[in-house]
């Protein structure tokens, strides 16, 4: 049964491992030099300190794969937004961890007030990433077309929205406009 938990430090080696995995072999990512455990660990601590989820999934004792939510944009009005990023081990892929990482991490952003979450999703030929956000309900909103350069080939953007919560139907502070409260 996996474990989804947030991050802890001892997980910054898996995760920095399964990222580099990506960065060196797949186009979800358009990094082309995996970062160092050092990195890791500072990309991760902008996320915590942003107070936004950043979670791992145990798979038979080892960590299989990570999931964060980061501000869509680093200026303060896209607080209630974020981009979603989700990386599995390669031998974790196709079991259903994707699916229910990324469903914990959408639910923990909910409750903490993210009414947006975005998908930047590297390569529009990246079936899986683009299959597990949609069967979450994310919609497509747009490709950008041979942005990145990555493998000897030009690489798409795929980009990906999801409502939630009550969305842009009520202010931050949860009054109605105009209650006079």
């Amino acid at each position: 049964m996996p474990l989804i938990r947030p991050s802890r430090d001892e997980d910054i080696p898996a995760i920095t491992a399964i990222y580099a995995h990506h960065v060196l072999h797949g186009t979800g990512s358009f990094e082309t030099e995996p970062p160092s455990v050092a990195d890791m660990t500072a990309r991760r601590q902008d996320v915590l300190s942003k107070g936004l989820p950043y979670l791992v999934v145990e798979h038979e004792g080892a960590i299989a794969g990570f999931a964060y939510g980061n501000w869509f944009k680093p200026r303060p009005a896209y607080r209630y937004s974020v981009e979603d990023s989700i990386y599995l081990a390669p031998d974790a892929q196709g079991r259903g961890l994707g699916r229910a990482l990324l469903a914990e991490l959408l639910a923990r952003l909910e409750a903490g007030g993210i009414r947006k979450a975005m998908a930047v999703i590297g390569d529009s030929a990246n079936a899986g990433s683009v299959g597990v956000h949609r069967a979450l309900g994310f919609r497509q909103v747009g490709v950008i077309e041979s942005c990145g350069w990555k493998f000897g080939a030009w690489r798409d953007i795929v980009i990906m929205e999801k409502t939630l919560g009550v969305g842009n139907t009520l202010p931050p502070d949860g009054q109605a406009p105009g209650s006079g409260t």
